[in-house]
């Protein structure tokens, strides 16, 4: 019932844009661009995880991404999901999932699960919204892709916030499983990728990969974010750029 009352709030109220703070508009056009997915790019954190797929961002997570990621995440702003889920289509895009044909369900995407206390808190699942708006937006644009929320947490695990690597690692550890109807629901698909709105240090998306193999499902063709640290985002483009300078 809140996500219900959300929703209806932000048609019949005035709201300012949740990126930059305009008056009388959801989002901006100058924000809708941060989140259009142009410079999507291959990322990787600075102590990358055993087990981590190859990963695909849309953007940095700062400014008016980051803000309007909060907004939709925590703030319960759910007209937001569309634009996050057109930046988390182009990252599963670039990561190689955007051609056509195939049987149907050819990409699915397969959500991180949140903790049932945090949705609870929330009124919503913020990555399986943004994944069911991103499936939408894939299909719209001929890709066959449809949503697969086969992961659940098998126990509970602390709060992330403020842990570090390492200690992010060990929280996650085996907490994550496959559904037992999980096989039917990624059926047909030729692709599987792991989906999340953020990603900081890589080890929820490993965690996740790793309860996929050993549930015998995949193999997982890698995973897209909407947004990751700075320092992530640029990591591989510097990384080729001083490869190329070094070849000259």
């Amino acid at each position: 019932m809140r996500g219900w009352w959300q929703e209806l709030a932000g048609l019949v109220l005035p709201v300012d844009c949740a990126g930059c703070g305009a008056a009388r508009v959801l989002l901006c056009g100058g924000c809708r661009s941060a989140l259009s997915g142009a410079g999507a790019r291959c990322v990787r954190p600075s102590a990358c995880p055993a087990g981590l797929p190859r990963v695909y961002a849309s953007a940095a997570y700062e400014g008016a991404v980051r803000d309007v990621v909060l907004a939709h995440k925590e703030r319960g702003a759910l007209g937001l999901a569309g634009p996050l889920g057109g930046a988390l289509a182009a990252a599963v895009r670039a990561g190689g999932a955007g051609g056509g044909g195939g049987g149907a369900g050819e990409v699915a995407l397969v959500p991180v699960p949140s903790a049932r206390r945090q949705v609870r808190a929330r009124g919503h699942d913020p990555a399986r919204r943004i994944a069911l708006a991103a499936s939408a937006r894939l299909r719209r644009a001929g890709v066959l892709a449809g949503v697969a929320p086969v992961l659940r947490l098998r126990r509970e695990v602390a709060d992330q916030a403020g842990l570090g690597a390492r200690e992010r690692r060990e929280n996650l550890a085996g907490a994550l499983e496959a559904r037992r109807d999980a096989a039917p629901l990624t059926a047909g698909a030729a692709r599987i990728v792991l989906v999340d709105d953020l990603m900081t240090t890589g080890a929820t998306l490993a965690e996740a990969a790793r309860a996929l193999r050993a549930a015998g499902i995949g193999p997982v063709a890698g995973a897209a974010v909407v947004a990751v640290s700075v320092t992530s985002f640029d990591r591989i483009r510097s990384a080729t750029r001083t490869e190329q300078e070094t070849r000259e």
